[in-house]
C-alpha cells in the first residue's frame, strides 16, 4: 500500500493524443498536481510515459509523490490477459509499479471475472506491481459481490459523475465501504457549463463555471479527474482545490440532477444503467 494521500483532483487524460497527454502530464505535475489518470484504451500511456519521466528526470517531483493510475481494456480483462496487459501498461509509462490498475469496464459479455480478473491483479499487488486494485463503472452490488470472492479491497471505483449525473446512492455505498469514488467527466462533457444555474453560481462567486462543478464535485467527497490540454484550463481546475462554495449554491447545484450519462459504451457498460438512462 502507497503512503501517498489520494489527492482530491487530478489529471484525466482521455481522448488526448500521445504529444497532448505528455504535455498535460509535465505541465499538470509542475504545478502542483499529484494525481495522473490514463487508460489502456486511450492509447497515450506513452505519452503519459514521457511526460512523466521528463519531470523525474528533472527533479520537479519524485516518483513516490504521484499517484499513475491506469486502465485494463475491456478485451483485456481475461486474467491472463489482464496481467500481460499491465506489464504492456508499465513499460509504457516507464514506471517500476503503477498505482492503480483499474478494470475499466465490468464486461462480463467479453470474459471478465470478479474472481479471476480480479483475483489476477490481486497478484500482482502481492508482488509489487501494482499498488491499489480499482474498478471503474461497477455498480454497488458489482463491488459488494467481487469482495465476496476476491482477498483484497477495491481502492477506488471511477464513475461519471457531475451535477446533471450526481448518483447520490454510489457515492454513499462508496463512503460506507471506504472506497475512493474517482469522478471523470466531472463538466458533464461541458454540458453542464451551459446551466444557467451553474453561470449563476460562477458570476456570484467569482469564479468559472468548470471550478463550480469541480468544487461541487470536491464538496460530495469524490475525486474529480477532468483533462485539459491548455495552461489556461489546467490552472483553472487545479485552483477549484481552494474553493469551498457556500451551503446555499451547493443545493442548488443538487437539484439540477436529470440523470443523464454521457458515456455508455454498448456491450461492456452495466445492464442496470438501460433501467436508469
Amino acid at each position: 500500500m502507497t503512503d501517498v494521500e489520494l489527492p482530491k483532483i487530478g489529471l484525466g487524460t482521455w481522448v488526448l493524443k500521445p504529444y497532448e497527454a505528455r504535455y498535460s502530464t509535465i505541465q499538470a505535475l509542475k504545478m502542483g498536481y499529484r494525481f495522473i489518470d490514463t487508460a489502456q484504451a486511450y492509447r497515450n500511456e506513452e505519452g503519459v510515459g514521457d511526460g512523466l519521466k521528463e519531470v523525474f528526470e528533472t527533479g520537479i517531483t519524485k516518483r513516490d509523490e504521484v499517484i499513475v493510475a491506469t486502465k485494463v481494456f475491456p478485451l483485456s480483462v481475461r486474467a491472463k490477459r489482464a496481467v500481460k496487459s499491465t506489464y504492456k501498461s508499465l513499460t509504457k509509462l516507464q514506471l517500476d509499479y503503477i498505482d492503480i490498475m483499474y478494470i475499466h469496464y465490468p464486461a462480463f459479455a467479453l470474459g471478465y471475472s470478479h474472481e479471476k480478473s480480479l483475483g489476477a491483479l490481486g497478484v500482482l499487488v502481492d508482488e509489487g506491481i501494482i499498488k491499489h486494485i480499482g474498478v471503474s463503472n461497477f455498480t454497488p452490488k458489482m463491488i459488494t459481490d467481487a469482495h465476496e470472492v476476491i482477498d483484497k479491497k477495491i481502492y477506488a471505483n471511477q464513475i461519471e459523475h457531475h451535477p446533471y449525473l450526481q448518483q447520490p446512492e454510489v457515492l454513499e455505498y462508496h463512503k460506507k465501504n471506504k472506497i475512493h469514488q474517482v469522478s471523470y467527466s466531472p463538466l458533464g462533457r461541458a454540458h453542464v457549463l451551459k446551466d444557467p444555474v451553474i453561470k449563476e453560481v460562477a458570476e456570484k462567486n467569482k469564479i468559472s463555471p468548470a471550478q463550480v462543478c469541480l468544487a461541487w464535485v470536491i464538496s460530495k467527497g469524490a475525486y474529480p479527474i477532468p483533462k485539459a490540454t491548455s495552461l489556461e484550463h489546467l490552472v483553472d481546475n487545479f485552483k477549484a482545490l481552494n474553493i469551498q462554495l457556500p451551503d446555499e449554491d451547493i443545493k442548488k447545484i443538487d437539484a439540477l440532477e436529470r440523470n443523464i450519462r454521457y458515456i455508455h459504451p454498448p456491450v461492456v457498460s452495466p445492464k442496470e444503467w438501460k433501467r436508469k438512462v
